[in-house]
């Protein structure tokens, strides 16, 4: 452990000596960006989708390939924040990376999972609160402000779009109507009830599932091309990565 931290295991690319020079210069480029998305910078009229200069490749000139597309982000995005929490509690618990602990579930699933690892009914116990936390990131996606989606024919909107519950009579509360991408009528706690705190809601679930797929890329990709492709690293483990930096007996 310890710095320099090398990206991609080359010192000629990114050569880290200082854990806080990263962290500062992060949040002021992240910062900067953002800052200008939310405040009128060239996003065209949506500012959580953006086209115009944001949008090179043309994905946003057809609409309804654009309406379907935002419903794929949202649902990559949300199975990548459930994914990111995996690997956290993964890391807590086998002291591995996310590629390693899949790599010794393949070679035995009966006997590497998530019961052998915790232990009877406290691994019980974590699956249900972990099927609760999922409940939670996968809340309605929708509401009554805004235009409604520019394919309102799309399977993905409206009154007939693919439920959480179909078989549940009145499951999906009266104020989710499909107007957004990734609504199946899931709102138990009425998160979407206002529009005005909906709107920040919503907002706030599509920064945090963009950044949640970046962070997955990031943690599965270098694994994977030091065990698979036999690119070396000094460290390829991103959790191990991250602490290389602290005096900390990981």
């Amino acid at each position: 452990g310890g710095f320099p931290i090398d990206y991609l295991g080359n010192e000629n690319l990114i050569h880290a000596q200082s854990f806080l020079a990263i962290l500062g210069t992060q949040i002021l480029l992240m910062g900067a960006a953002e800052y200008y998305r939310a405040n009128g910078g060239p996003l065209g009229d949506d500012p959580l989708h953006p086209g115009g200069a944001f949008d090179p490749l043309g994905l946003a000139d057809d609409p309804d390939t654009f309406a379907e597309l935002k419903v794929k982000e949202i649902k990559n995005g949300r199975l990548a924040m459930f994914s990111f929490l995996g690997y956290a509690i993964q890391a807590a618990v086998t002291g591995k990376g996310p590629v390693d602990n899949w790599a010794a579930h393949v070679a035995d699933p009966f006997n590497v999972n998530i019961f052998s690892e915790i232990g009877g009914s406290a691994g019980t116990e974590t699956v249900c609160k972990l099927a609760s936390c999922g409940a939670v990131a996968m809340f309605a996606a929708t509401g009554k402000k805004s235009p409604a989606p520019a394919a309102s024919g799309s399977k993905w909107y409206g009154p007939d779009r693919p439920k959480w519950a179909p078989l549940i009579q009145d499951s999906t509360p009266e104020w989710l109507t499909g107007e957004y991408p990734g609504d199946y009528g899931y709102d138990i706690w009425s998160l979407s009830r206002d529009p005005e705190q909906f709107a920040k809601y919503r907002e706030y679930e599509l920064l945090h599932a963009r950044w949640a797929m970046i962070g997955t890329l990031g943690c599965v990709f270098p694994e994977l091309l030091a065990k698979y492709g036999g690119v070396p690293f000094k460290d390829p483990v991103w959790f191990s990565t991250g602490y290389g930096g602290f005096p900390i007996d990981y």
